[in-house]
């Protein structure tokens, strides 16, 4: 929505694609597209005929090497003959370059797609450097398991790569920056709460303290939660419980999940109330950080982490680079504002 909005502004300049038309479907492409196939049709057919092992150990049975052979050939088959029906049916004579200019929005989906790839390994490498014992305790559980995905990391190597895909496109980077700015701070809300209702162990420090009088209209697992059922089987077993997680927190801890779930989408209202009134690139984004870090640090206050000792001072990877987010926007919001008065000029 806002590069639509940005681009009915001529903020951004429609982009321009060239692509070879008419060319045969190359053997590199088929052996790609049947090993796509392959991977998709030896997993998901052997899911279907084992469904209830599938419920029971869904991350056992994706990682392992467990599968259909026949379901694989199959899929794989069908994929590489699409892609050649797909290349046959606009093959010419003689392969002609196009160029089509295309809008930016229409970009979005590869946008997407590379956030969401550099985005999870980028969250994957800061989780084991932030735990580092456990990488070398069991350095390919650490990296292939599902759970252990750090946000600052997903953020600076998911931006970095959209920034990347930007610049190679041609787009302003300032304003690319500002359009991504409030749905960041939404899509960090929306995952906390995913956070909370799994018990993914992103919770907060012990809790016993009874709940204040001017928070009595509120539930009381809206102050202390002992997360039941919690997806990293963490705690103590809990009676008369059947299945695969049923454990439950020996004392209740602050639901910090919840906590910033709630505080980063008031943020994103916020943010999404004010986006038509700031009109000096690049200041949406600064301002976005500096709520960001401020939030992120204020949190870490009653929230689990792993700590860095650094003589008497005891601080977590999350505090580093909130303050350096706290600290680079606030510079930022000085910097583009002079950068702006200057064009000006």
């Amino acid at each position: 929505m806002e590069l639509r909005r940005k681009e009915k502004l001529g903020l951004f300049k429609p982009v321009t694609i060239k692509t070879l038309v008419g060319e045969p479907a190359k053997t590199s492409e088929l052996i790609y597209s049947f090993l796509v196939g392959f991977v998709v049709g030896y997993k998901l057919l052997y899911v279907v005929l084992n469904y209830g092992d599938f419920v029971n150990d869904t991350q056992g049975m994706l990682l392992s090497g467990k599968g259909s052979f026949l379901g694989g050939i199959l899929f794989g088959i069908g994929s590489a003959a699409m892609r050649y029906y797909e290349k046959h049916k606009s093959r010419l004579e003689k392969p002609e370059w196009r160029s089509e200019e295309v809008s930016v929005a229409h970009l979005v989906g590869n946008i997407t797609m590379i956030a969401a790839i550099a985005g999870i390994v980028g969250a994957k490498i800061f989780h084991n450097l932030e735990n580092i014992d456990d990488l070398i305790q069991d350095p390919i559980g650490s990296l292939l398991s599902f759970s252990g995905l750090t946000m600052y990391g997903g953020l600076i190597c998911g931006g970095g790569a959209v920034l990347w895909y930007a610049r190679k496109n041609g787009m302003d980077l300032f304003h690319m920056a500002d359009s991504a700015a409030p749905g960041l701070m939404l899509a960090y809300g929306t995952g906390r709460m995913g956070c909370h209702l799994s018990g993914d162990g992103d919770w907060g420090i012990v809790n016993n303290a009874p709940k204040p009088d001017w928070l009595g209209f509120l539930p009381d697992w809206f102050w202390s939660y002992n997360y039941p059922h919690n997806v990293i089987n963490d705690g103590i077993r809990m009676e008369g419980c059947v299945g695969n997680h049923c454990m439950v927190l020996p004392e209740p801890v602050f639901p910090t999940p919840l906590y910033e779930s709630l505080a980063c989408i008031i943020l994103f209202a916020v943010l999404w109330s004010f986006r038509k009134r700031i009109v000096i690139p690049g200041l949406m984004f600064c301002i976005y950080m500096v709520m960001n870090g401020t939030e992120r640090f204020l949190i870490e206050r009653i929230r689990v982490n792993t700590k860095y000792h650094f003589g008497s001072l005891d601080i977590t990877q999350a505090e580093i680079i909130s303050s350096m987010l706290f600290i680079a926007g606030i510079a930022g919001i000085v910097w583009v504002r002079k950068r702006s008065k200057v064009m000006k000029q």
